[in-house]
């Protein structure tokens, strides 16, 4: 294998999770009276960790409590009907290489989501939030953080992404990308779109993941 560390996102990635957090989303607005399609969401916001500030700047207004709200949304959500991503852990068991989760979500919300499917315990302790950076994605740092945290340097590590943000800052840490198109949430010419930002390769099934991972890579 021609990496010495995979780097996955969460969200979308290893669990089939980003519907779920749209309808979360789109409850918690309306309960501060602003409508959002899921269409806009998932255009705008998927992939970062700057929602609330954004709509916060976009509305002119403040909204206390938005985050312990959506966060009681999703947990109920996750635990009715989270599931991982098809085929992701035999994918896990079949990899030799060392493995690290970077996510923008937060560290309680990835244990919980990832304990939910059985898979916490598959990446504990190396599981890295956007919260331990100054910035999330699309920027790079917190990917350069996990590549330090294991001791890798960015251009021996491989990013596994399925949203566009996570695609630039994994191209801006000068690390190799393969989008992932497997979510319920890609819309048709989402790997189009994926390549355009600088993933190398996409791939639409977990399976053809550690084929990827055996590819000749300049």
């Amino acid at each position: 294998m021609s990496f010495d560390l995979i780097i996955f996102d969460c969200d979308g990635v290893l669990i089939d999770s980003e519907l779920l957090s749209v309808q979360a989303d789109i409850a918690c607005l309306a309960e501060y009276g602003i409508e959002l399609s899921a269409e806009e969401i998932i255009e705008r916001y998927t992939g970062t960790s700057g929602m609330l500030a954004d709509l916060e700047a976009r509305y002119g207004r403040t909204l206390p409590g938005f985050g312990e709200r959506y966060r009681q949304l999703v947990r109920s959500l996750f635990e009715a009907e989270l599931k991982a991503i098809p085929g992701v852990a035999a994918v896990l068991d079949s990899l030799a290489c060392r493995r690290c989760i970077a996510s923008s979500s937060g560290p309680e919300g990835l244990r919980h989501a990832l304990s939910l499917v059985g898979l916490f315990d598959r990446f504990d302790p190396n599981i890295f939030s956007a919260s331990m950076v100054a910035r999330g994605k699309p920027e790079p740092d917190l990917f350069l953080y996990a590549a330090e945290r294991m001791g890798v340097a960015p251009q021996r590590c491989v990013v596994i992404e399925d949203s566009i943000p996570g695609i630039a800052a994994a191209v801006a840490a000068g690390m190799l990308a393969i989008g992932f198109t497997g979510d319920s949430h890609c819309r048709p010419g989402h790997a189009a779109r994926l390549a355009e930002k600088g993933a190398a390769l996409v791939i639409g099934r977990m399976e053809e993941l550690a084929p990827a991972l055996a590819r000749e890579w300049p």
